[in-house]
């Protein structure tokens, strides 16, 4: 039998009880911070690219709390086995229902507020940055990473698991997805990235494109500037920029823009 916990917190974690009044308010502000939890089979995947750049600085911070649960230290036997064949047979394995109940009991035991429970799967409703920026407006989220052939159906039933997908394609597993999911919804929280008005303009963030970008120098190799981002003029530049991601958004995903309107 392992000596490893199941689970391991990254970030700033809960300090201990402290006769400091300061110290009491800045557990009470860590305890209250967005919560990602990950039950996976590769715990040591996390956080991954999540630790590095601005989310891992707000991770440093205690802006928000990644908790990863090992599925292995709930599996079954001697061998922790954690999947088992389909019935009614067919190629691969499939991640057992009470090896998985246990995992998401134990992940969520300190769930608080709106925290969805998310498996990730290929078969799953399309990830999204309106779903990016539902999941930061709630106290936390909970991802399920699938592996094999997938997760036994009784399960994502028995907790009314939400399926998502990273896109309309397959990988070897959530842990991928996780992140980039992770990614997505942390940079919304309030305070990890230095400008906030950078999600506002953002592609996705008005159903469009985002528009071009520029800075120095002036003249690259023959390619200028447009001329309206140098005339100081904000309302052109703004008219422009609109006009830009309008042009983007119909050439390279005219399905954001939605039916064509009748004449």
């Amino acid at each position: 039998m392992s000596d490893t916990p199941p689970s391991r917190s990254h970030g700033r974690l809960v300090p201990r009880a402290s006769a400091q009044p300061r110290d009491l308010m800045a557990e009470a502000e860590l305890a209250r911070a967005f919560t990602a939890r990950v039950i996976t089979l590769l715990p040591d995947a996390f956080p991954g690219i999540l630790g590095d750049s601005l989310t891992g600085r707000a991770l440093a911070l205690g802006l928000w709390q990644l908790q990863v649960t090992d599925l292995r230290q709930f599996g079954q036997g001697r061998h922790r086995n954690v999947d088992d064949t389909p019935a009614g047979g067919g190629a691969g394995m499939v991640i057992r229902a009470d090896v998985a109940a246990d995992a998401i009991r134990a992940a969520t035991a300190a769930a608080r507020g709106r925290a969805p429970l998310v498996y990730l799967s290929p078969r799953g409703q399309r990830f999204d940055q309106a779903m990016a920026r539902d999941w930061a407006a709630g106290d936390g989220v909970t991802l399920f990473c699938g592996r094999f052939e997938g997760l036994d159906q009784r399960v994502i039933d028995a907790f009314e698991m939400i399926e998502v997908s990273l896109g309309d394609f397959v990988m070897t597993g959530g842990e991928i997805a996780a992140q980039a999911m992770l990614d997505a919804t942390v940079r919304l929280l309030p305070g990890v990235l230095g400008n906030a008005d950078s999600t506002v303009e953002e592609s996705f963030s008005v159903g469009l494109l985002e528009h071009s970008h520029y800075t120095r120098p002036a003249d690259w190799e023959g390619r200028a500037i447009p001329d309206v981002l140098q005339s100081g003029n904000h309302a052109r530049i703004a008219a422009w920029r609109r006009a830009e991601a309008e042009r983007i958004t119909r050439e390279r995903r005219p399905d954001l823009l939605g039916p064509p309107r009748k004449a």
